[in-house]
């Protein structure tokens, strides 16, 4: 099974991968997670370090694909995850996309990409065109990561707006949405009410999910010294059997952008807590302008 996850930038995607692909190796399977982000950390908390990426390697073999062996890409992560790392090119040289296109060459070359039960995709924020789309041509599903806000929701609705248009030459679902950092999920619920798409997990706002990212740790390992974090990890094995049961999953018919600036909008205009009393002031002194030129 194949699976590519996105997301509005900064949303948490890397952290919440890493600790589904733990949660998937705990029930069982062989996972490798592939950071396709030139920043090339979406696998730090599996390895507690930047590992060597893939275009590291071609430069050091001089881009002789054929000259790349598994060994020389893959490092073992915590839980018995394996990690690789697209990388890219320097910031503001080269095409990012291009090489997070490339990378699944050396290891089909080298048959690495045959070997696992699970491949899971971590895609730099919510770019879904150009090479940053190439893990969708091999992708069973696609996992959106969202919180409860504006901004996150207005991305994914544009990243199932592509899983739409790719699911029209390549079997491609999406399995759901997963809410991170959020104590609420009426938003959420809002935005599948009106575009339906599988909910499959609404993570907690948790301050330790935040510092594992900086301790280079997944949860699962934080938690064999804080116990208190099991219940977090339980909703990550949650996931995990969800995707596990090979879900239908859904091709969405996103929500055309004005109306879901409406829709989001008219939604904090109106909710009881956003009326201006919270903030101090009158509801008549709330505005919004969502014009589109």
């Amino acid at each position: 099974m194949k699976i590519a996850v996105y997301g509005k930038g900064g949303i948490g995607k890397s952290t919440t991968s890493c600790n589904i692909s733990i949660a998937l190796a705990r029930r069982g399977r062989k996972v490798l997670q592939i950071g396709c982000d030139p920043k090339h950390d979406s696998t730090f908390t599996l390895t507690g370090f930047l590992i060597p990426t893939i275009i590291d390697t071609l430069q050091v073999k001089d881009y002789h694909y054929e000259d790349v062996w598994p060994e020389d890409v893959i490092y073992k992560g915590y839980g018995g995850v394996d990690c690789v790392e697209a990388g890219g090119p320097p910031a503001g040289a080269g095409c990012g996309g291009y090489v997070v296109g490339e990378t699944v060459k050396p290891l089909k070359e080298s048959n690495a990409f045959y070997e696992y039960d699970i491949i899971s995709s971590d895609v730099l924020g919510d770019v879904a065109c150009g090479g940053f789309a190439a893990p969708l041509n091999y992708a069973d599903y696609r996992i959106i990561i969202t919180d409860n806000g504006f901004d996150a929701l207005f991305a994914a609705n544009r990243i199932a707006a592509s899983v739409r248009e790719k699911s029209h030459t390549h079997p491609l679902r999406l399995a759901g949405l997963v809410g991170n950092r959020t104590f609420e999920r009426d938003l959420i619920d809002k935005y599948v009410e009106a575009c339906p798409m599988p909910v499959l997990e609404v993570l907690p706002l948790v301050e330790d999910i935040r510092v594992s990212r900086v301790k280079g740790k997944t949860l699962f390992e934080m938690a064999e010294y804080q116990p208190n974090l099991n219940y977090v990890c339980d909703f990550h094995l949650n996931i995990a059997d969800q995707i596990l049961s090979e879900p239908e999953g859904v091709v969405p018919r996103e929500i055309p952008d004005r109306e879901l600036f409406s829709l989001l909008s008219d939604f904090y205009l109106n909710a009881d807590f956003r009326s201006g009393n919270e903030f101090g002031c009158n509801q008549q002194d709330v505005s919004l302008d969502f014009t589109i030129i």
